[in-house]
């Protein structure tokens, strides 16, 4: 190997090819994508090497548009806020609001799909529905506590987004866009979680989401990485709006109220004492 070749291999993708004058992704020229495909496009195409059907990138785009914003009671837009008034640029205030989406924020869609992709698996060794759904949620519970992911809100009583998208995903299925499987996994997760619990816990916008991710054929880590690219959008608006309001080091609460202190009471600073 010459040593030009080796400096062209250090990286290696099948994503992008560029030159002077020359852009393909996936070897679809850059100019002939330009107006021809929408952004949920470039993104499947991006993400998995191909193009979507129209109908595929329709329900992508219907996810991502569904959970683009939460409010400032939601820690990322919150922290967006925050970060703005700081005097610091938007880059700047999205890269801080981006960095808080883990596990406990943000990770609920990737969760619900490995979750709902078990009951999968369980079903084709030979389970019913309701026998898989029983056993993964058993599981998960042992091994991972007691809240579902995709299930239950701590601010709405009722999801509004998760039945219109459960809709969208049922809609698809009749025109064989998607098999419909992963909605009716996620259904009976619902139903079999409100007979343990004596009450409704209803499906929320992560396991909705979830349902098309999985119907769509996306891998469950991408699940995270599309929510971020959902949620940034809220947190670009939000980032934009606060520069537009003049507020100089907003914390997370007004200044007239303060945080809990549950240290040691005032007390004197000891003596210097001869410990000879």
């Amino acid at each position: 190997m010459t040593q030009d070749q080796n400096v062209a291999n250090w990286w290696r993708t099948d994503i992008i090819e560029m030159k002077p004058g020359e852009i393909r992704y996936r070897g679809y020229e850059v100019q002939d994508l330009i107006g021809q495909i929408s952004f949920s496009q470039m993104i499947w195409l991006m993400l998995r090497g191909e193009l979507p059907t129209k109908q595929q990138a329709n329900l992508l785009d219907i996810a991502l548009m569904s959970a683009v914003d939460h409010g400032p009671q939601a820690p990322s837009i919150a922290i967006a806020r925050m970060a703005a008034t700081c005097g610091v640029g938007l880059n700047n205030a999205m890269a801080s609001a981006m960095n808080v989406l883990g596990d406990v924020h943000g990770g609920a869609g990737e969760q619900a799909i490995e979750i709902y992709t078990n009951i999968a698996q369980r079903m084709q060794q030979g389970a019913s529905l309701n026998e898989s759904v029983a056993a993964e949620i058993t599981h998960y519970n042992q091994h991972h506590g007691k809240f579902l992911p995709g299930f239950g809100h701590r601010f709405h009583p009722i999801d509004p987004r998760a039945k219109p998208l459960l809709d969208q995903v049922y809609k698809a299925a009749k025109i064989g866009v998607v098999s419909g499987k992963y909605a009716d996994i996620a259904i009976q997760v619902e139903a079999e979680l409100g007979q343990r619990k004596g009450k409704k816990i209803p499906m929320n916008i992560d396991g909705a989401t979830a349902v098309i991710y999985a119907e769509l054929g996306f891998a469950a880590p991408l699940a995270r990485g599309l929510f971020c690219l959902s949620r940034s959008v809220g947190i670009l608006a939000h980032a934009w709006e606060q520069t537009q309001q003049d507020e100089r080091n907003k914390g997370p609460m007004p200044k007239n109220y303060l945080w809990s202190y549950t240290g040691e009471q005032k007390r004197p600073l000891p003596t210097d004492k001869d410990d000879s």
